[in-house]
């Protein structure tokens, strides 16, 4: 079965799964997953670290007016449901038990569905027999409420959008909603970054106490990860919480460039003036901002590994001798490989971050460009005029991770 079809098949056999579905040799599960760590979000005036028992008063009011609590955009982020308790998807070949052999599968910014990576998981599945976890970022995929899907919805707060800003570049009702919560709060960035990193961990340590009846508890895992995925996979690999990654394996595809060398200003992404929010915020102004908020300054400069390697991946210039002794340390267990014609990640911005600006770090970076149109949203295009070529490139790219996971 070539791409295009296990596109189209698995999308389907994905809407029918209820709780496991045996498909093409392997079984399709969904999992239930309850977030412990959702009263760290925007929402609350007051929060408690328990790792430190110290408690703060926060301000979250927001910082621009883009929108009302009426449009189903500015709710409180603490109070989402969706994002609270989800069901996530396990792929694992059929009948072989518990497994002890996991890749863990991060997808990219602003996704609301999971078809384009069913096909990337399958072919990871079946090459290097592993179980795939599909987990959901925060307010990503199904962690995302329902109403952000509505598209006659979300068409009118885009056509209001550019009333209000003239000059805005790509809204479009794929991207308003993000939009305008990341406009109106830049931090929610943060925090549901943070949120998705202790869900991680949370999942880890479950399977490693046997809470999942799938996996077994001395099992060993990688993460695929793509897009502002890979973010993420650095942050959960180089902070290496309790040495849980300390051989776990990071495939980075269109991934691995710090923040502020990526350009995520795009239809189905973010638009410009979200992105200007975005960049004032975590960039050009983070350091007085977390002088102004306890609580956030307490995750990003105090006693939090994680934090400290978050701030690290935001901005090229500041903290490189930190992030890139990590990534040394490291480099054995990283691999990426970036589109030449990717515009939102560049190539050569992932080997300045995993390389390292005097190029001294050794994580293999292999640049690919394909014979097919294609874009850093969509690689593999299920519509194509050249199938075959879409077929041959798939599997070329998609070989090369699966080796590199089974070294």
């Amino acid at each position: 079965m070539n791409y295009i079809e296990s596109y189209h098949e698995m999308k389907d056999a994905f809407a029918s799964v209820n709780s496991t579905l045996y498909y093409d040799g392997m079984e399709i599960i969904k999992s239930e997953f309850h977030s412990s760590c959702h009263n760290l979000l925007p929402g609350n005036d007051e929060y408690t670290c328990d790792k430190h028992s110290t408690h703060f008063h926060v301000n979250n009011s927001f910082f621009n007016d883009v929108g009302s609590a009426e449009d189903a955009v500015h709710i409180k982020d603490i109070y989402v449901e969706e994002n609270r308790s989800f069901n996530y998807c396990i792929l694992k070949p059929k009948d072989t038990g518990p497994s002890k052999k996991v890749i863990i599968l991060l997808h990219g910014f602003n996704e609301k569905h999971w078809e384009k990576y069913l096909p990337w998981g399958k072919y990871l599945c079946q090459k290097t027999q592993s179980t795939i976890i599909f987990f959901p970022i925060a307010f990503h995929m199904q962690r995302a409420p329902l109403p952000w899907s509505e598209k006659r919805k979300m068409y009118r707060l885009s056509a209001e959008r550019k009333k209000k800003y003239p000059y805005i570049v790509n809204s479009t009702l794929s991207n308003v909603a993000i939009s305008m919560r990341l406009h109106a709060m830049p931090q929610r960035f943060i925090w549901s970054g943070l949120q998705t990193y202790y869900d991680a961990i949370q999942f880890i340590e479950e399977c490693k106490n046997g809470g999942n009846r799938h996996i077994d508890k001395d099992f060993s895992f990688d993460i695929f990860a793509y897009s502002i995925g890979g973010l993420l996979a650095e942050i959960l690999k180089l902070s290496n919480y309790n040495n849980y990654f300390e051989n776990t394996k990071v495939g980075l595809f269109c991934a691995g460039a710090v923040f502020n060398r990526i350009s995520p200003v795009s239809k189905y992404i973010l638009d410009s003036e979200a992105n200007v929010a975005l960049y004032s915020y975590l960039v050009e102004h983070f350091e007085n901002f977390l002088n102004k908020d306890d609580h956030m300054r307490h995750y990003i400069k105090n006693d939090h590994i994680e934090g400290k390697v978050f701030h690290s991946m935001l901005d090229y210039q500041k903290m490189r001798d930190f992030r890139e002794s990590l990534f040394k340390k490291m480099e054995n267990y990283f691999y990426a490989v970036p589109l030449k014609k990717d515009t939102v990640i560049p190539s050569f911005e992932v080997m300045n971050t995993l390389q390292g600006a005097f190029r001294d770090i050794n994580i293999k970076v292999e640049e690919e460009h394909f014979s097919h149109e294609y874009t850093h949203e969509n690689p593999f295009p299920v519509n194509s005029p050249d199938p075959e070529k879409v077929e041959e490139n798939f599997c070329r790219v998609f070989d090369k991770f699966s080796a590199f996971f089974d070294q």
